[in-house]
Formats: structure tokens, sequence, C-alpha cells
């Protein structure tokens, strides 16, 4: 299976990222960008988003990306920073690039932002296994 397409497979395959909204921008291998809009029902007591929204489009990014190599790739540690408060309505787009990759591991930088403004930054370490993306 070709590398850009692992994305969209996967996407189709995932029931949380569907209800989440989450739509892909650009698959390329070693780099992808997702979007979604923050809806009613993601927000927090304050109303604000929950900070797993953005943390759930930065970890779909990773993923996305991680396995564009065509091996499965599964995440091992993850870390966010939260930058921005975020409201009803807002479009986040998350892009991930792949800053390291060897045979076993990869590392992984997203950045979450709301326009040109970032308002979350995540890295991502990956273990990259032997099986094969399949049609």
């Amino acid at each position: 299976m070709k590398g850009e397409q692992i994305p969209h497979k996967m996407l189709s395959q995932d029931a949380f990222s569907t209800w989440m909204g989450i739509e892909i921008i650009e698959s390329e291998i070693g780099r992808v960008k997702i979007g979604v809009t923050i809806r009613r029902e993601m927000l927090n007591s304050m109303n604000y988003a929950h900070g797993g929204v953005s943390y759930t489009l930065a970890d779909t990014a990773f993923g996305f990306t991680s396995n564009t190599h065509g091996k499965y790739a599964v995440s091992i540690e993850t870390s966010i920073n939260h930058i921005e408060a975020l409201k009803e309505g807002d479009y986040l787009v998350a892009e991930c690039i792949i800053e390291k990759v060897n045979n076993k591991l990869g590392f992984n930088i997203v950045e979450v932002k709301r326009g040109e403004e970032l308002v979350a930054l995540f890295k991502g370490v990956v273990y990259r296994t032997q099986k094969d993306w399949e049609e």
C-alpha cells in the first residue's frame, strides 16, 4: 500500500476520529495535515475546548504520519503543551512531520494551529513494527 494512502485507510477504520469530525487535508510520506472544528459537545465546564480535543487531533496526526512509511507503528510516548484556550467554532489544523526515523523508532513533532496561531505543541515516539500495511 502506498504510504500517502495509509492515513485515509486508518481514518476509515477509526470510529473515534470520525466522531470527532477529523478530516485529512494533506497526506504524504513523512507528513500529514488534518483538521477539526470544535463543537459544543467538546467544551469543558469553563466553556473552552477540553484539552483532549487538541490532544486527540495531534495524536491522530502523529499516528497517521508514523504509519506512512508502510509499517504498523504504535505510540510508546507522547506529550503536549497547551498554549492557548480554544472555543466552540474554532477550526484547528494539526501538522505532523517525522523528525527522525530508524528501523525501530520514529520521533515526531506536531504543531496544532488556529489559523496561523500555534495553540498546542505535541511530540511523540513510536515503535515501528515489521508488519506491512496492506490494501
